[in-house]
């Protein structure tokens, strides 16, 4: 069905979700392997990667020291 091939931004973050779980993977990874396995350029998917997912990808970052965290966090 052509329905089933079109991608959305739901659509995209139930995937990731479910890899993120299903292999253990961190988002990023998680994002990638979703890309792959759809043959997607991860350069071109922004428009799907939903706010949850953003925000949840941030968290990632900001605990492994990738980018600064916002500025309401406490010093620890």
């Amino acid at each position: 069905m052509i329905e089933d091939s079109i991608l959305t931004k739901k659509k995209f973050a139930v995937l990731v979700e479910d890899t993120v779980l299903k292999h253990k993977l961190s988002y990023m990874d998680a994002i990638l392997k979703v890309c792959e396995d759809r043959e997607l350029d991860p350069g071109e998917i922004g428009k799907l990667v939903s706010p949850v997912i953003k925000d949840k990808l941030e968290a990632e970052c900001v605990k492994l020291r990738l980018v600064e965290g916002s500025s309401n966090q406490l010093p620890i």
